[in-house]
């Protein structure tokens, strides 16, 4: 048994797992799994740097991540970061403050490699379901970027393209530094232009049509799953391999971009840093679900967090 610390950070949160994991029996065992929203990517889509906000923020949960690490006695820590850090020039900045706070250079992986990772995370207990055919099609939708992957036992095909909820959001809703709130129909057209034509480039690489289950993961499409379920607050297990059908997503996400901000808001289920942009995010899996002909989606709480953990057990 190895006590493991993955750290996932990435263009809109940062998140953390502490685990034991056992080889042998292939069993992961939560100790602590949190996510703080950093937005570490503000602005990185139109400056390509961090901005210096953004970082503090992100340092503060570093610094609460490393006392969680500390107190639980994690032997192996991993920390991996994504989109935002690979897009923005000043990354050397971010990169010297996570070594200061935790001790480990954060590893500033693919889109590959964060697709790897994902698939993994999501698929190794799905792995004995006699009841979902594969192969499986693992979309990541992240802040900066979503993540394509195509396989049964191991990855086939995998490809990461650049929209994600905070880039979509800052890209095509932001008017005068204000996210246009509800979105013009324009705007949403826009946005749906630019997912088909990511959906294209991802279509170059994974054979997205091969896939007989799709499987959603993180915060997008957890929130999405929250909704569609009608819970009262956020929870975890009652999302975990939830079945969230194409009609139902529809229907959230046509709300989703039609509600004003105060409304949204008020979702009991969903976390204050995602009102923004919950509706590019629930669009982008709309896309998906509609490209690929999925009549419903199969939602993961597994992801990224545990295939690092993985790789470092």
């Amino acid at each position: 048994m190895t006590r493991v610390a993955a750290v996932d950070c990435g263009t809109n949160s940062i998140r953390l797992l502490v685990a034991d994991a056992d080889p042998e029996t292939g069993e992961l065992t939560d100790l602590d799994r949190r996510m703080r929203i950093v937005r570490l990517g503000q602005g990185v889509d139109r400056t390509g740097r961090l901005a210096p906000e953004a970082l503090e923020r992100t340092f503060a949960a570093c610094r609460e991540y490393a006392e969680v690490i500390r107190e639980l006695g994690a032997t192996r820590v991993r920390f991996v970061a994504t989109s935002a850090s690979r897009d923005a020039e000043n990354r050397d900045e971010f990169t010297r403050g996570v070594v200061d706070i935790l001790g480990v250079e954060p590893e500033v992986i693919t889109g590959d490699q964060e697709a790897e990772f994902s698939f993994v995370g999501a698929t190794r207990e799905l792995s004995g379901s006699d009841h979902l055919e594969k192969p499986y099609l693992v979309v990541d939708i992240g802040g900066g970027s979503t993540e394509f992957v195509v396989g049964d036992d191991h990855v086939r095909a995998a490809r990461s393209v650049d929209i994600g909820c905070v880039r979509l959001t800052e890209r095509h809703l932001v008017h005068d530094g204000k996210v246009t709130d509800p979105p013009a129909h324009e705007q949403v057209a826009a946005m749906r232009a630019d997912i088909a034509a990511a959906l294209d480039l991802a279509a170059e690489t994974v054979p997205l049509d091969d896939a007989r289950t799709l499987v959603g993961l993180a915060g997008s499409v957890t929130t999405v799953a929250a909704i569609a379920l009608e819970l009262p607050e956020y929870d975890s297990a009652r999302i975990h391999h939830s079945r969230i059908s194409r009609a139902r997503v529809r229907q959230i996400t046509e709300w989703l971009l039609s509600a004003p901000h105060a409304e949204r808001a008020e979702i009991p289920c969903m976390h204050p840093g995602r009102v923004d942009v919950i509706g590019a995010g629930a669009l982008v899996l709309l896309s998906i679900m509609e490209r690929i002909g999925a009549e419903e989606v199969v939602v993961s709480e597994h992801d990224i967090l545990d295939g690092i953990a993985w790789s470092i057990a």
